[in-house]
């Protein structure tokens, strides 16, 4: 009876943890939308040059309120990894998994890091901000499956099951390289939006397909081409996942969040075209993306693992 009130504890701690991560992301959202990504200037640890800012601007509050709040979260995965390796040994999966989310978040703190002390922040501009925009992006999905699989992992006691066939492993990295591309689009188009506003949709589309206009202008085009494509492609790979094991409920449930998910994202997406992406659609945008994400990766663990009475016809 202990153990298992323990197990559950340590279930919601990572759920939470996860859950926790998400508002992190999301409050770095708001952070760059709002143009206050240099509100503690090119001082890191420190915000303008201080441990506590002193009279600050709203800009600064709200950077520094956000480095708050991703230093808890680095404290949160710790308290996570420890409780793992106490509780599982360094070999489980679920420490593993922890170890990894530990490992995502150090390397989310450098990427933050290097952005303002190269000057990567609010309105500013150099020839690499893409490239740290790109970086960022991924590593961000990469922690967010690290803490998705570990909670997964906590929650169920399906054991893995790499046999299935060629084509599932394909289909599988396809959809992976697919979502990350979507979102790399995405954190290019939002920076886009930032260094070159638009005051009207008919504006902003002149100057995707001016020839004079910067190339990241030209570009922003792409995203909403890629994400209905991969949309469309994610939706019948959940739905032939679905088909391929319909007696397996993970599978299903799963599948049916990545489809429910994507409809939801594509209206939303549309919206925040049509309205010139204001901050709170931004939020909600990305919020949508991170559900696709973990979703997409809850599906695709579920389709490489079985229950362990092994009742599920590969």
């Amino acid at each position: 009876m202990e153990n298992e009130r323990r197990g559950n504890a340590f279930t919601k701690f990572a759920w939470a943890a996860l859950g926790y991560n998400i508002v992190v992301i999301l409050w770095g959202v708001f952070l760059r939308a709002s143009h206050s990504g240099d509100g503690c200037g090119q001082h890191w640890l420190t915000c303008q040059g201080e441990v506590v800012p002193s009279a600050p601007e709203l800009k600064t509050i709200i950077e520094y309120s956000h480095r708050i709040t991703t230093a808890i979260a680095g404290l949160i995965v710790l308290a996570f990894v420890i409780w793992a390796v106490r509780r599982f040994g360094l070999r489980h999966r679920i420490t593993i998994g922890s170890l990894g989310a530990l490992f995502f978040i150090i390397v989310e703190a450098l990427i933050g890091r290097g952005l303002v002390l190269t000057g990567n922040t609010a309105g500013n501009w150099t020839p690499m901000r893409p490239y740290w925009t790109a970086g960022h992006l991924i590593n961000t999905f990469l922690l967010l499956a690290c803490l998705a699989l570990t909670a997964w992992f906590a929650s169920t006691d399906r054991k893995a099951s790499f046999r299935v066939p060629a084509r599932i492993w394909l289909l599988l990295a396809v959809g992976v390289a697919a979502i990350l591309l979507v979102g790399i689009s995405g954190s290019m188009a939002a920076l886009t939006n930032m260094l070159f506003p638009s005051a009207s949709l008919s504006e902003g589309l002149a100057k995707d397909f001016d020839a004079s206009s910067h190339y990241l202008l030209r570009l922003r085009i792409s995203h909403p081409l890629l994400s209905v494509l991969s949309a469309v492609y994610l939706i019948f790979l959940a739905g032939w996942l679905r088909r391929w094991r319909p007696l397996d409920m993970m599978v299903v449930r799963w599948s049916n969040a990545v489809t429910l998910f994507l409809l939801f994202q594509l209206i939303f997406g549309a919206a925040t075209l049509l309205m010139l992406a204001p901050i709170v659609m931004q939020v909600g945008h990305l919020f949508l993306a991170d559900a696709v994400w973990i979703s997409f990766v809850l599906m695709a663990a579920s389709v490489l693992s079985v229950p362990n009475d092994g009742k599920v016809e590969l």
